[in-house]
């Protein structure tokens, strides 16, 4: 046996232990990441809901802008669209990850219009309302009966305003 070259017991022993922590890491199973099934329908449907509700108070704040005269009118409709957007948000199930409101109050900004943004007039809102009601039947398919329930509401509510809206001058 040479001086440098031998292989004692001990260290063929270290570099076997060695070589089994190394294939035992490499060998467990691997965790898997937890990868989320397709999204609930009725999330999806309610995440819409609630992004067409932020869009129609959007328009009633650039309305009251373009409609100076008619401003402290058209704030009641606002509020009521304010309010079925606090209802549709109650309804998102818990870790639904809503997006997050764009205000305090839970719908756009109130402040100046952005220069792209155009005028609004009486006839802009009740197109919106009327669209927005019409859909309101079609909504309703598959969803739970407390989530029909408040879409059919809101749908009663908006063809109110198509009414009111043409009774403002």
């Amino acid at each position: 046996m040479d001086g440098g070259s031998t292989l004692t017991r001990r260290s063929l022993l270290g570099v076997a232990v060695a070589g089994v922590l190394v294939s035992g890491c490499s060998s467990s199973p691997a965790v898997k990441p937890h990868v989320p099934g397709p999204p609930d329908p009725e999330t999806l449907l309610l995440r819409s809901l609630i992004a067409g509700k932020e869009e129609t108070v959007a328009l009633y704040r650039r309305a009251a802008l373009s409609l100076t005269k008619l401003a402290a009118e058209l704030r009641p409709f606002e509020q009521r669209h304010l309010a079925h957007l606090t209802a549709l948000r109650g309804m998102l199930p818990q870790g639904a990850g809503a997006p997050a409101p764009a205000s305090p109050s839970g719908a756009a900004p109130s402040g100046s219009p952005s220069p792209s943004a155009s005028a609004v007039s009486l006839a802009d809102l009740r197109r919106a309302e009327r669209r927005a009601a019409t859909a309101r039947p079609g909504q309703t398919e598959g969803a739970s009966p407390p989530l029909s329930q408040l879409i059919v509401s809101i749908g009663a509510c908006e063809a109110v305003h198509v009414i009111a809206l043409g009774r403002l001058r």
